[in-house]
């Protein structure tokens, strides 16, 4: 299949708007650990955060397959900024999905505006993947609820307005949105990460915090069910944006391998260099590829396009660590310098690795689904 022509003119617009707006500041974006409130405004003024809601609701109503294509020209330009848009599709897309008519109402014209901006608030100190362990407590309390417990490596959680949060009501999973400034709910900032180091981590604190009853998303027991759709959302947002880290490798390290002279030629005439750059060739188109396959398969609704997703992830992110690792090499000591940016690719590609379902997860679900797929003799 090929891209439409529409597809392919906002994959133009959005390639110019990260060549001028988003690739230029990344490394200083990264040292100082923050995305500048002038950056989101900017990115917001695009219309671009209001991706997966419909046209009819305030949005951009992008399909599946140009989103995909937002996501990996801004990973390849930042990998922090794109992690703005995934957390924000993911709460909107939660809203528009589970939410009842007041929350759509309320909510899907602010985060379509990019008025406000929402995260994704599922990890906690003892639990990351495993939806179904949270630990944060809901208790109903009159005509709201009360809120106990701690969230952690919440994306955007230094700037967000509104966090879509997991907890367990009696023992049954159960989601909210919860407003930045309801009582008891304490945001402290996480410092020192590895990588995406501008996407300003937060950890809430939840200490007898009180929500209305119209913060509760969906029945009590629906929590989990939210929980798979939406982080279905993050997972395909993540394998395009990490597509384009893969790309960007590849960009740096043919750059690179063009003008490095030693022995007396660029250094792109050394064999055991090309081989890295074929790799990353081959590992940049077949991230592209998968990402868009799987995009395909969600704008048809197919069932298939879940177990697809897995498989783009996976790839995409298993391919950006070993491009990171080998566009080090080729960049030899200017390679561990922040004056060049593969030593940012290479942190924000074990990030990748980790997020929406470490590679182990992928590969777990990737070979039961191939089993179950299998022909029995």
């Amino acid at each position: 299949m090929e891209l439409s022509p529409g597809q392919e003119a906002a994959r133009a617009a959005f390639a110019a708007y990260v060549a001028e707006h988003v690739t230029p500041h990344a490394g200083a974006w990264d040292r100082d650990a923050a995305t500048p409130r002038e950056a989101i405004d900017r990115l917001a003024a695009t219309g671009w955060l209001g991706a997966v809601i419909p046209a009819a609701q305030g949005g951009a109503g992008m399909d599946w397959v140009t989103f995909g294509l937002l996501n990996e020209e801004l990973g390849r330009g930042c990998s922090s900024i794109r992690s703005l848009l995934t957390v924000h599709s993911m709460a909107s897309h939660a809203v528009l999905r589970f939410g009842s008519r007041a929350q759509k109402e309320r909510w899907l014209p602010l985060l379509a505006r990019g008025e406000a901006i929402g995260a994704f608030a599922l990890s906690e100190p003892n639990v990351g993947s495993d939806a179904s362990a949270v630990e944060t407590v809901a208790t109903k309390d009159g005509d709201g609820w009360v809120l106990d417990g701690r969230k952690k490596w919440t994306t955007y959680g230094q700037v967000a307005d509104v966090f879509l949060l997991f907890a367990k009501a009696e023992g049954k999973p159960v989601a909210f949105l919860v407003e930045r400034d309801s009582p008891g709910l304490t945001v402290e900032p996480l410092r020192g990460i590895t990588g995406t180091r501008a996407s300003m981590l937060a950890e809430l604190r939840l200490d007898g915090c009180r929500v209305p009853a119209e913060a509760r998303l969906g029945g009590v027991g629906f929590g989990l069910g939210i929980a798979v759709a939406t982080l279905e959302v993050g997972r395909y947002s993540v394998a395009c944006g990490t597509a384009g880290i893969v790309r960007a490798c590849l960009d740096a390290s043919l750059a690179y391998a063009g003008e490095r002279v030693q022995y007396g030629v660029p250094i792109g005439q050394h064999q055991l260099v090309q081989r890295m750059l074929a790799g990353m060739a081959a590992g940049a188109r077949a991230a592209h590829w998968l990402c868009l396959r799987a995009g395909w398969l969600r704008d048809a609704g197919d069932p298939a396009a879940t177990h697809e997703t897995f498989v783009a992830k996976y790839f995409a992110s298993t391919a950006a660590t070993q491009a990171a690792l080998d566009a080090v090499q080729i960049h030899g000591a200017n390679g561990c310098s922040e004056d060049f940016p593969v030593e940012r690719y290479l942190r924000d590609s074990r990030v990748m690795e980790i997020i929406e379902g470490s590679t182990q997860i992928q590969e777990v679900a990737i070979a039961r689904g191939e089993l179950a797929a299998a022909p029995r003799p």
